[in-house]
C-alpha cells in the first residue's frame, strides 16, 4: 500500500493559517519543521530567527512548501516529516491557545539548535554530567568534577554539562574543548561559564524539559555530583527512563568528595522507604554506582562499552549489540542466569535484522536477541555487566568504549 503524504492543495493551503489570530506562532512552527529538512538536504547551514509576519514572509514559507511537497516521498524520512507537517496542520484547526503555540514552537526551536549541534558528533559517546551550580570553585567536589571531566575525556569520551556554574564549570573547564553546554535562562545562576564554546559547543535552551531531552538523548553515561532540588530532579528522571525502559541502558555514577556522605544517605533512604516499603525492587540498584573515587567511576563507565556496544528493540526483540564474540560456554551461562527475565525462548545469536538497516556503520557486530520481558530493567543491567566479564582490555581492537 502506497504511503499517504501530505497534498500540495493541504500544504498550501496551510501557509494561508499564518493569517489567523496565531499566525506568528504557526509561522515559526512551520519555518523549524522546513528547515530540519532543508538543511538535512544541503550543506549550507541555516539559522532560524525569530519571524515577525509580512507578505514576503508567507510567500517564502510557500515557496518552500511547495518545495518540500515535490520532494517528500523520495526524502530519506519523508514519513515522519509527513507527519509532523500534518500535525501542524491538524493543530492549526483547531481552537488552541496561543501559549499552547508557543510552547510548540519554541520546543522545536530548542530542538532544532541542539540537533545542529550534537550531529557532526553523533558517533563519539558522551557523558552528562550533574551538580550543583553553587559549589564554590575551592570546594573538594569542584576539583573531583574537573577531575573526572579531564580524565574521562582523554579515554576519548566528550562531556555535556548545563553550561552554569560550581559542577557545571567544573565538568566544562575539565573537559576543555572536548565538551557541551546546555544553558537555560533562569533569573540567577544560569549564564554562561565561559568555559564552553560559544559557537560550536552551546545551546541556549527556553524550557527545561527539552533541555533535559537532550541531556538523556545524546548521552551515554551519567555522572552526578551532589546538588539541590535541579540535581535530584535531573537525577530522578534519568533513573526513571532507565527503571522504565523509556531509554538505552547506560552507566549511572553517583561522585562524592573523600569521606563524605551524601550519596550514602541517600542510599540510605532507598534501601529504607523505597525497598522496604516494596516501591522498587532490589535489582533496580543496579542501575547505578555509588563511588568517592575518580578512577572507578571512570573505568565504571568505560567497562559498561567493554563488551556491550549498544541495544535496540525490533519488534518484540531485543537486540544487543556487541563488539566481539562471547564464547558457547559464557552464553550457556548468561541463559543460566537470566532465563527469568525472558518472554520465551533463550539468548541466542544473531546477525543484524533487516529492520538494522538504516545504522550501517554497526551492521558487521555480533549479536544477541531475546525476548525480554520489559519490565526487570535491574536485572537488563546486570546481563550486561555479566557479558562485559569478557573484555580483554590488552587488545585495543576489542576495547574501544568511547564510540558509538
Amino acid at each position: 500500500m502506497a504511503t499517504p503524504f501530505l497534498n500540495l492543495k493541504t500544504l498550501t493551503r496551510f501557509s494561508c493559517y499564518t493569517n489567523s489570530k496565531n499566525g506568528n506562532a504557526i509561522f515559526g512552527i512551520g519555518i523549524t519543521t522546513l528547515l530540519y529538512w532543508i538543511r538535512a538536504q544541503s550543506a549550507v547551514k541555516l539559522t532560524y530567527m525569530a519571524t515577525i509576519l509580512s507578505h514576503s514572509n508567507i510567500e517564502a514559507l510557500s515557496h518552500d512548501l511547495h518545495r518540500l511537497v515535490d520532494n517528500l516521498e523520495s526524502a530519506e524520512h519523508g514519513q515522519l516529516i509527513y507527519s509532523a507537517l500534518q500535525t501542524i496542520v491538524q493543530l492549526s484547526q483547531t481552537d488552541t491557545e496561543r501559549l499552547d503555540w508557543k510552547i510548540l514552537a519554541g520546543s522545536l526551536q530548542d530542538m532544532h539548535r541542539a540537533i545542529a549541534m550534537f550531529y557532526p558528533h553523533r558517533f563519539n559517546r558522551k557523558v552528562s554530567i550533574f551538580g550543583s551550580a553553587r559549589t564554590n570553585v575551592n570546594a573538594p567536589e569542584y576539583k573531583q568534577a574537573f577531575e573526572f571531566a579531564e580524565k574521562i575525556t582523554k579515554q576519548g569520551f566528550m562531556v555535556i554539562t548545563g553550561a552554569g556554574g560550581g559542577i557545571m564549570a567544573a565538568g566544562n573547564e575539565g573537559a576543555g574543548n572536548n565538551s557541551f553546554g546546555l544553558n537555560i535562562s533562569l533569573p540567577f545562576e544560569q549564564s554562561s561559564n565561559g568555559f564552553v564554546l560559544e559557537d560550536a559547543r552551546l545551546v541556549r535552551f527556553r524550557y527545561f524539559f527539552t533541555r533535559k531531552l537532550y541531556f538523556v538523548k545524546e548521552s551515554d553515561a551519567i555522572a552526578i555530583f551532589p546538588g539541590g532540588f535541579g540535581t535530584q530532579d535531573e537525577f530522578f528522571e534519568c533513573l526513571t527512563l532507565c527503571q522504565t525502559g523509556r531509554t538505552m541502558p547506560r552507566p549511572i555514577v553517583l561522585l562524592d568528595k573523600e569521606g563524605g556522605d551524601y550519596w550514602q544517605q541517600w542510599h540510605i533512604f532507598v534501601q529504607d522507604q523505597l525497598i522496604e516499603r516494596g516501591l522498587i525492587a532490589n535489582e533496580d540498584c543496579s542501575l547505578y554506582k555509588i563511588t568517592n573515587d575518580v578512577d572507578e567511576a571512570c573505568q565504571f563507565i568505560a567497562s559498561f562499552y567493554s563488551v556491550y556496544h549498544s541495544c535496540r528493540w525490533v519488534g518484540d526483540i531485543l537486540v544487543v549489540r556487541l563488539r566481539q564474540e562471547i564464547t558457547d560456554a559464557h552464553l550457556d551461562r548468561l541463559n543460566d542466569l537470566f532465563g527469568d527475565i525472558l518472554l520465551t525462548g533463550k539468548i541466542e545469536r544473531s546477525q543484524a535484522l533487516p529492520m538494522e538497516a538504516n545504522e550501517p556503520h554497526i551492521t558487521d557486530l555480533p549479536r544477541l536477541i531475546m525476548y525480554f520481558n520489559q519490565h526487570d530493567f535491574g536485572r537488563l543491567y546486570q546481563l550486561i555487566a555479566a557479558i562485559n566479564d569478557t573484555c580483554d582490555p590488552s587488545n585495543p581492537m576489542v576495547c574501544h568504549p568511547e564510540q558509538r
